[in-house]
């Protein structure tokens, strides 16, 4: 039987990257799979193809995480297409990097509302359906920075370590109700946005780990298969490190 056979799970922010490599790890271990971004495009379309050639049924939705009617609504829209929802990632999040003296109050406003506020949006409509079910597993996408701190990322590193915080509150408001609450804290993984980084950046952050390369979307993708299964029935309130040794 497949880790998460049967389960519907509802990823934020999965047309790409790390997010679109959970959805079809998830969908590959029998999990039926709703996934938002903010508009419906061919990277929706393309993702809802692969997700349905593994057997299992997978949904995009177009839907503004940061916004807290808007997700309620997605949450609505799920059940009403799933059944259920018995997996929650948090996976939306945007950065705009600058040094504290260069950034704008609208840079440090959009980093908090798109990467933290959505998480306290999506996880206090889907908390409705586990708390009536009695089970569930919420993730969160923090970063290593959210544990560290990185020059020139004062607005994502809140917004990071804000995750971190709620996650530990959430893990023990919902225990009881076998309702489960981790998060992962990704370093340096390969995706559109990394790529974009000059050699000499990347090559010092690539130094700086002991593993000596970057990760792959994957890599996140099957430590949150773990949360998501029976595998991790014991494991609520935690930070995995997913970077390498990047940060220990």
């Amino acid at each position: 039987m497949k880790l998460l056979e049967g389960k519907v799970a509802l990823i934020t922010g999965a047309s790409r990257g790390i997010g679109r490599a959970i959805a079809l790890k998830f969908a590959e271990q029998g999990a039926n799979v709703a996934f938002s971004d903010l508009r419906l495009d061919e990277n929706v379309s393309s993702l809802e193809a692969e997700i349905a050639a593994l057997g299992v049924r997978g949904k995009g939705f177009a839907s503004d995480a940061s916004d807290f009617a808007g997700s309620e609504a997605l949450v609505d829209e799920v059940v009403k297409e799933f059944g259920t929802i018995d997996i929650l990632v948090n996976n939306a999040g945007i950065t705009r990097d600058q040094l504290l003296m260069r950034m704008t109050e609208l840079d440090w406003d959009l980093v908090i509302k798109v990467n933290l506020k959505s998480v306290f949006n999506l996880t206090k409509a889907a908390q409705k359906i586990m708390l009536k079910a009695r089970k569930g597993s919420i993730i969160n996408m923090s970063s290593v920075v959210g544990v560290s701190g990185n020059a020139g990322q004062s607005n994502y590193s809140a917004s990071k370590a804000g995750m971190i915080g709620f996650t530990k509150s959430i893990a023990q408001e919902l225990g009881s109700r076998n309702i489960r609450c981790n998060a992962i804290a990704p370093g340096f993984i390969e995706t559109e946005m990394t790529a974009k980084l000059p050699d000499d950046v990347r090559k010092e952050w690539i130094n700086g780990i002991p593993l000596k390369r970057g990760g792959q979307p994957e890599d996140v993708a099957n430590t949150c298969v773990y949360l998501a299964s029976d595998l991790s029935s014991y494991v609520t309130g935690q930070v995995i490190h997913v970077c390498g040794g990047m940060l220990m």
